[in-house]
């Protein structure tokens, strides 16, 4: 399979165009420099497209094959090109199923999903067990699918080439060939005789198999990590078998917010809380744990203050440190009509602080006024054209 680092194959890529680009050679040079020009256009689209990357890995360069339709012509070996591209020389670098060096099994494809959880969880930490199905090699075939002395025929679908040719639509009344690997043989260019395949798997080289799995969910994760179970995927013969990946996706929560390492939340106090002072629990946090806060008499809260308690927020993960908390404060007033005796309202007027200072106006409008309006009204005032 391709195992160069991405930013030196494209590197790498983009100097072999560059060098054997037809405007950058003499004149008597240029035909040549044209066919290997192509060349590399098309050792770099095997090398930076996913499928035929893998039909590269899988079939080498039996999948380009000008006699079948798909190389470039003019005697060039697209294996030279790109051990040219590389700085190998003399075939293909090892891992590119080329001449220069035995061809690693190609990876399979991970099984991703996303994976739900709560504020709760991620601050605890969590271990899920669950079952999963999932393909292996067939034990009594060994992934060959076949009986042990019987031999395989060639696939008449894909001339065992493991490849077929199939059109794709690109656009409205617009097709494209494209190369996929055969369906009939799953890309092995064999297959077996009815009476000659493997009486386990039937001949698809793979059987089911349920195993229990665990992953781990640590303190203080966050949304969008993955978790990741590794060569847990179904497993393909001649293939590396794939991860499962798990995504995980934090769920809202009824009283905290999130922001990194910290939480923020409301702090409800009742008017006479925010004149008075209390001491009281005030929420319960993510463990269960009650918050207890003590606010001193003579110190007012404010609607909208926020107070900060250090080291009550979301755990860092592989430490023992944590984030802050953060309240903000919101004051229940009282509902109209709450109080009916006059006598109390004179003496409130007396307890509590006094009006601002009178304005002086020589015109005094007295007005009516709605109680309950929107502000959200004053950006929908119609418009003059």
């Amino acid at each position: 399979m391709f195992s160069c680092q991405p930013c030196k194959t494209y590197a790498d890529a983009n100097q072999a165009a560059l060098q054997h680009h037809p405007d950058k050679v003499p004149e008597d040079q240029r035909e040549e420099s044209e066919l290997k020009f192509k060349a590399v256009s098309q050792a770099y689209e095997i090398l930076f497209d996913e499928e035929k990357r893998h039909l590269y890995d899988t079939h080498g360069m039996a999948a380009f094959d000008p006699a079948k339709g798909a190389g470039m012509g003019g005697g060039v070996d697209l294996d030279d090109i790109l051990a040219q591209m590389f700085g190998m020389g003399g075939g293909m670098p090892p891992g590119f199923g080329g001449e220069g060096g035995p061809k690693r099994p190609r990876k399979g494809r991970d099984e991703e999903q996303k994976y739900e959880v709560t504020l709760e969880e991620l601050y605890k930490g969590k271990t899920v067990k669950f079952a999963s199905t999932k393909n292996i090699i067939c034990s009594h075939c060994k992934g060959t699918g076949g009986k042990k002395e019987a031999k395989p025929q060639t696939c008449e679908r894909c001339k065992g080439n493991g490849i077929t040719v199939g059109l794709r639509s690109v656009g409205p009344g617009l097709v494209t060939q494209e190369r996929v690997v055969c369906d009939t043989c799953t890309g092995t260019g064999k297959i077996f005789k009815e009476k000659d395949k493997c009486k386990k798997c039937k001949g698809k080289r793979t059987t089911s198999e349920k195993k229990v799995l665990e992953i781990y969910i640590p303190r203080g994760a966050r949304e969008g990590e993955r978790i990741v179970l590794e060569g847990e995927a179904d497993q393909v013969p001649d293939q590396t078998p794939g991860d499962i990946v798990f995504t995980l996706v934090e769920e809202d929560h009824d009283i905290f917010q999130r922001a990194g390492d910290d939480l923020s939340a409301e702090l409800d106090v009742s008017l006479s809380e925010a004149l008075t002072g209390f001491s009281r629990v005030v929420l319960k946090h993510l463990d269960g744990r009650g918050i207890h806060l003590n606010h001193p008499q003579g110190k007012v809260l404010k609607p909208g203050q926020i107070l900060k308690i250090a080291g009550e927020g979301m755990p860092l993960k592989k430490s023992d440190l944590k984030g802050d908390l953060y309240l903000v404060v919101k004051i229940e007033f009282p509902e109209n009509g709450w109080l009916q005796d006059p006598a109390v309202f004179g003496e409130l007027q007396k307890i509590l602080p006094g009006p601002p200072p009178a304005i002086e106006s020589t015109e005094v409008d007295e007005v009516e006024y709605d109680s309950d309006a929107d502000i959200e009204d004053v950006s929908s005032l119609p418009k003059k054209f």
